[in-house]
């Protein structure tokens, strides 16, 4: 592997648990994410007192300036407050968190049959510079780093033979592979480039791996809710659709998937963060899923494309660590990260390998040269890294202001996922408010909701709505969602 500079990444493996390790002048940031991961998480409750600055330099063994820069990067947070004379505490307005949704309960009957109207309803507002896009889950422009992107894109034109313009490897790009494989230490893998073969974004990714597995006629099973341009690509390949029951914090319900897993050809998952639920599964039923469909030679598809947006310490593990028959297929992507329009994902297919090789000759031949390229030098360097450091913050900041603003203006019996990543945020109202009229109704004030009926290919989710929490806090976002409780509260 070619060396680095001082910037390039490097792993620290720590209880057996391996993160990005961050330079020494953002030490004051990862203890402030552990605090506040312990806040969000509800281990440190509304009210309690926090150490003292002195307190804080003993346990952590750091400096006075230290201390008071966590404490002052909480309080921008709107996570502590400080009390004259007293210290800091958990601030208050944590205590109106509201309940979490139920678990979904979906039928246990493959299905087929889609929304398509809604959901074409919903994605045609993509761009829509009109409306306060809600409804598109995805980072904005503003919180991705525009500048030093393109200065990759000029270094790539420069640096790739020919300027870029011939085509790339099959497999895919050479840099773009092997900064994939060095990162994957951090969700406890062990790849190297030749593990791996990129893709033309996320969807590609899944689309070449459903080709490469499944027949017209199939099942393949997923989590109920899940994201409905996955529902779109399934159906479109002539595949039926089992939704499996999700908890809103522990994902699927893995009882459901022993039952059915003889009625099932394969199986693609979201295990961290999914949308719109915004789930996490714990390493032991990660665990569980990866041997219990190895056991029925039942491929897994998972979808790693919200894991680098944790909010708390450490990057959650994705199910291919569990992988030792080369059964996993990990997909993900920049997609949600970093840049959504240039279409940069990747597979680490395990067995499939060959399979994903010869459809990616058919379907795509190659990948962009310079986009890939550029990507690539991007994670390289520190610059990822840093970005996410920043945008995980941001991240976790929003849904505490959105929850915040949806407690106080929403009405009476209203629910909301307690996501510790990703983008979503799941709304669910009392029973009787339809949330396809909810949106054609917002959609008169400017606002664009994802009404839950289209993350689901059942009659159900129809008083629920994914909110993305990934538009730069303002005054105008929370007037939005103030209107959009009050268009609520008027159903």
């Amino acid at each position: 592997m070619e060396k680095t500079n001082k910037h390039s990444i490097s792993f620290i493996y720590l209880n057996g648990h391996s993160y990005t390790a961050m330079r020494k002048e953002f030490l004051y940031l990862e203890i402030a994410n552990r605090i506040a991961f312990q806040i969000t998480s509800g281990n440190i409750k509304a009210g309690d007192r926090l150490p003292s600055v002195r307190q804080l330099c003993q346990l952590h063994g750091i400096g006075m300036n230290t201390a008071k820069r966590i404490f002052l990067e909480l309080e921008s947070r709107s996570l502590i407050e400080t009390r004259p004379q007293s210290g800091y505490f958990v601030s208050q307005q944590l205590a109106s968190k509201l309940p979490l949704p139920q678990s979904s309960s979906p039928s246990l009957i493959a299905n087929d049959k889609e929304p398509i109207d809604l959901t074409t309803k919903v994605y045609g507002n993509i761009g829509n510079e009109d409306l306060t896009l809600f409804s598109i889950g995805v980072p904005s422009g503003n919180l991705l780093p525009l500048a030093k992107l393109k200065k990759e894109i000029i270094r790539a034109t420069t640096t790739l033979h020919e300027g870029g313009t011939e085509y790339e490897p099959l497999q895919g790009n050479v840099k773009l592979r092997r900064t994939v494989a060095a990162r994957s230490p951090s969700w406890g893998g062990r790849l190297s480039e030749q593990d791996i073969v990129t893709t033309n974004g996320g969807m590609n990714a899944l689309s070449l791996c459903l080709m490469a597995l499944a027949r017209p006629g199939d099942t393949v099973a997923m989590e109920s809710p899940c994201y409905p341009g996955i529902f779109q690509l399934a159906l479109s390949l002539g595949l039926k659709v089992l939704e499996l029951p999700t908890h809103p914090v522990t994902g699927i319900d893995i009882d459901t998937l022993r039952k059915v897993v003889s009625k099932i050809n394969l199986c693609l998952l979201i295990p961290n963060f999914n949308t719109p639920l915004g789930s996490c599964m714990p390493d032991a039923h990660k665990q569980e899923v990866v041997d219990l469909l190895a056991t029925h030679a039942i491929p897994l598809i998972e979808d790693d494309i919200y894991g680098d947006l944790h909010f708390g310490p450490i990057r959650p593990k994705c199910c291919k660590a569990f992988d030792k028959g080369g059964n996993v297929l990990l997909c993900s992507s920049v997609s949600k990260t970093l840049a959504p329009g240039y279409r940069v994902g990747w597979i680490a297919p395990g067995n499939y390998l060959p399979q994903i090789m010869k459809l990616k000759l058919v379907h795509a031949l190659s990948s962009t040269s310079i986009i890939q390229e550029a990507v690539g030098n991007f994670l390289w360097t520190g610059n990822y890294d840093k970005h996410l450091r920043q945008l995980r913050r941001t991240l976790a900041d929003n849904y505490q202001r959105y929850a915040q603003t949806i407690a106080e203006n929403f009405p009476a019996g209203t629910r909301v996922n307690h996501p510790q990543g990703g983008l979503a945020l799941w709304v669910e109202l009392p029973p009787h408010i339809d949330t396809r009229r909810l949106h054609d109704l917002a959609i008169r004030q400017g606002i664009s909701i994802a009404p839950g009926r289209i993350f689901t290919l059942q009659e159900q989710f129809q008083h629920c709505m994914r909110l993305c929490i990934g538009l730069p806090w303002s005054d105008h976002i929370r007037l939005k969602l103030k209107q959009l409780g009050a268009l609520a509260k008027a159903l």
